[in-house]
């Protein structure tokens, strides 16, 4: 179609038009239309709008005034450029430029803040210059109707909550020795329950006053508004009750105890009724028969009456608060509250302290907030933080009651079954151990979470808009795969400290040896190693950082240490080599470097032993030049028994035969003998004795006592056959000298019981030569 024809152009041209002057039609204009007549820029608009209609509704000129306007688009930049418009791109501007902007716009808006608040306050003054006194008569006129209502609904309520008390503390009590699942459906029956009183309240009222008051069928207004008021209160003091339930503690969400959750409830349903009653019945009442001055000023009234019992509530309370919270935060969050007086006087230290305990200048700071907001700005401002506020609180108790959730299922600690416990006993404790530091995390997870909602609701930082951009994406996507990455080494690591535990219990299966049990050990120390480095290396991998050149460092960083520490290296690679060739195990006795023990830990760098007197001994495997293991196979007890000189020989083999054979006879002793008494014969010719050497072998690790036993009943059957076990003899002599002879001892006393000897005079010295002494 061809753009030259005449008829299309001018249609094109009416279009426009219409466009223009439609556009002009949606601008606001300062004088206000009469009902039922027409502006000027309606009559002016209309033409044009049915030139529009026509033009769009013929396809050759549809088409032709899309054209059009593409090619005026097209246009548009060359124009600007050619009106002069310089293509130059702007400057940015500088730091100390955007700072002063900033600050600007800051001292701008607390400005005209300032400004309407304190324009506010002024006119806040005649608000209440509706007030006459002849409100006071209407709200008794408008009572004596609604008394006998009043009177009927209150008297139900009341005496359906007393009968049914009992039925929620026994609601509350099967739910505090409940699972989670079973105290989710005892809550939602509880209030259920109390929803059902309030209905049946509310609708006995509307029965009576259908039926009993006034024209059979009608209601009159007040009575609808005092209705609706108590349907619509009650069922928000329900909500507070299904929070706080003050009569029983097994339905509570939030961790109070019973005082303090009855005293919560009484101030909490003061408040929602005197708001609820005075803006939803006594508000309407006063517009509709007194003025709506009047009823504005009522509304100021119980605005002003509310703020100051908070007030005072929260100077009041303050110290009890910023205790609970004290109790909240240290390790007693998951005990119940009591009503004991000295959960008062719990306090926290430190930054969380300081903050628990200046709690109250925080809420009187949002009360004066909202107080200034209510005299400042709009009703639907007001609202939206209203809105806000209720919220953060729901979020709030959401997190107290998941927090308190965990800590409850978790408080008795995890319990496996009887079978699992005795296969693998120190699960359940490595279980336990771990829970609390779950849930530190889940509680700092949930208050960060509350925090950054919070935020959020106060349009301090848009978290919401942050999490759905490209980094917050991001973000969220690398925090879950830390988390997932975090729980599988977790799980790993309990798996295999779980098998490595199973394997090691002799109560099932085949009882480890001391192989066993050794590799088993350095097995879970080396893959525990390995399991956190390559934990590491794929939580840094996930943050964003490259690791390879972190993996070449640490490679040059290992080959320097290899340089620096060779002694470090020596220490393993002979702890490698040690373990291959089975040369040390734990529980053996063995010698190296010198010193003999028990080992009690094994590493690939070092052993650890503990000697016969209870010292503990750290030798690194690079000192170690030779092992002497006493555990392997059997165990040989070498007796080397001495006799006099004058003895039997024979008699003596014998009774060392016959003491074999009485230990043999032992049922302690006898499972540890494996075979007979070997007997060498003389071994040895003593300075005092003749040695008889025989050996014994045993279980390993056995021989010592098994030869204590043997030494014992040797004994008693060489002094029975009177075999002499010779000791040590002195030989005193009192040399001669060149000049005299050696003077004689005097002995006092008797010689079989001589303690004293005494050197005496030469006629002392004959005497006793004379009488043999």
């Amino acid at each position: 179609m061809s753009l030259s024809r005449p008829s299309v152009w001018l249609s094109v041209a009416r279009a426009m038009l219409a466009v223009v002057l439609a556009a002009m039609m949606l601008i606001p204009h300062g004088g206000n239309a009469q009902d039922g007549g027409e502006t000027g820029a309606d009559a002016f608009a209309a033409a044009p709008i049915e030139a529009l209609l026509e033009v769009l509704r013929d396809d050759a000129a549809r088409d032709s005034f899309i054209a059009a306007l593409e090619q005026a688009g097209q246009r548009a930049p060359d124009g600007d450029t050619a009106a002069g418009v310089s293509s130059q791109p702007a400057r940015a501007p500088t730091i100390g430029a955007q700072v002063a902007e900033i600050t600007q716009n800051i001292a701008q808006e607390l400005a005209e803040g300032f400004a309407s608040v304190t324009q506010a306050i002024k006119r806040s003054g005649s608000v209440f210059d509706g007030l006459s006194g002849a409100e006071l008569i209407v709200l008794m006129d408008s009572f004596k109707e609604l008394a006998l209502v009043i009177v009927i609904t209150v008297a139900v309520y009341l005496t359906l909550r007393r009968v049914l008390r009992p039925v929620f503390q026994h609601l509350g009590a099967r739910a505090s020795d409940s699972n989670i699942l079973r105290s989710v459906f005892l809550f939602l029956g509880s209030t259920a329950l109390d929803v059902m009183i309030v209905l049946l309240a509310w609708a006995l009222g509307y029965a009576i006053t259908l039926l009993a008051l006034g024209d059979y069928a009608q209601i009159g207004f007040r009575q609808a508004l005092y209705l609706n008021a108590f349907l619509l209160v009650e069922l928000v003091k329900v909500a507070i009750r299904a929070v706080i339930s003050p009569s029983t503690g097994g339905l509570r969400l939030i961790n109070l105890s019973n005082h303090a959750a009855g005293r919560l409830n009484r101030h909490a349903s003061l408040l929602v009724s005197v708001l609820g009653y005075g803006q939803l019945l006594v508000v309407p009442i006063i517009n509709r028969n007194a003025s709506f001055a009047a009823g504005l000023g009522v509304s100021a009234l119980l605005s002003v009456f509310v703020l100051i019992y908070l007030i005072v509530l929260v100077i009041r309370h303050r110290e009890a608060v910023a205790n609970w919270i004290a109790r909240r935060l240290t390790a007693q969050h998951d005990d119940a509250e009591t009503d004991d007086p000295r959960d008062d006087r719990q306090r926290l230290g430190g930054v969380l302290g300081t903050l628990t305990r200046t709690w109250h200048w925080v809420m009187l700071g949002y009360l004066v907030f909202m107080f200034f907001l209510v005299v400042s700005r709009p009703t639907h401002v007001v609202v939206d933080y209203l809105i806000g506020s209720g919220k953060v609180v729901l979020a709030a108790l959401l997190a107290s009651l998941v927090i308190r959730t965990i800590g409850k299922s978790l408080r008795a600690g995890v319990r496996l079954p009887e079978d699992l416990r005795r296969k693998i006993p120190l699960l359940e404790p490595r279980l336990n151990s771990i829970v609390p530091k779950i849930l530190t995390v889940l509680r700092s997870l949930v208050a960060l979470a509350v925090v950054a909602y919070t935020l959020d609701v106060i349009h301090l930082v848009d978290v919401g808009g942050w999490l759905s951009s490209a980094a917050g994406i991001s973000f969220s996507g690398t925090l879950m795969s830390v988390v997932g990455i975090l729980a599988v080494a977790a799980i790993i690591w309990l798996a295999l400290n779980s098998w490595v535990d199973y394997k090691l219990n002799p109560d099932y299966g085949t009882a480890p040896t001391s192989r066993e049990t050794t590799l088993l050990t350095l097995l879970r120390n080396a893959v525990t190693i390995a399991l956190l480095v390559l934990t590491l290396m794929l939580t840094l991998s996930e943050i964003g950082l490259d690791i390879g050149p972190l993996l070449a460092s640490a490679g040059v960083l290992g080959l320097a240490i290899g340089f620096g520490a060779q002694k470090f290296v020596q220490d393993i690679i002979t702890g490698v080599f040690i373990q291959f060739e089975n040369a040390i195990n734990v529980g053996d006795v063995v010698t190296v470097a010198g010193t003999t023990g028990t080992v009690e830990k094994l590493t690939v760098r070092s052993v650890s032993l503990r000697d016969l007197q209870g010292t503990f001994h750290i030798i690194p495997f690079s000192s170690v030049d030779m092992v002497s293991n006493f555990m392997r196979d059997f165990s040989y007890f070498v007796c080397d028994m001495g006799v006099a000189y004058g003895e039997d020989i024979e008699k003596a083999q014998q009774a060392m035969f016959d003491a074999y054979e009485e230990l043999r006879r032992d049922p302690d002793q006898r499972p540890l003998l494996l075979g007979d008494l070997e007997w060498f014969g003389l071994n040895s010719f003593g300075d005092s004795a003749v040695v008889l050497r025989a050996r014994i072998k045993t279980v390993p690790g056995q021989q010592w006592g098994v030869g204590r036993a043997y030494n014992g009943i040797l004994k008693r059957i060489f002094d029975a056959r009177d075999i002499e076990i010779p000791f040590p003899h002195q030989t005193i002599y009192f040399g001669d000298t060149k000049d005299a002879p050696s003077k004689a001892p005097r002995l006092k006393g008797d010689l079989s019981d001589a303690k004293e000897v005494t050197m005496g005079d030469a006629a002392s010295d004959e005497a006793a030569t004379s009488r043999g002494e």
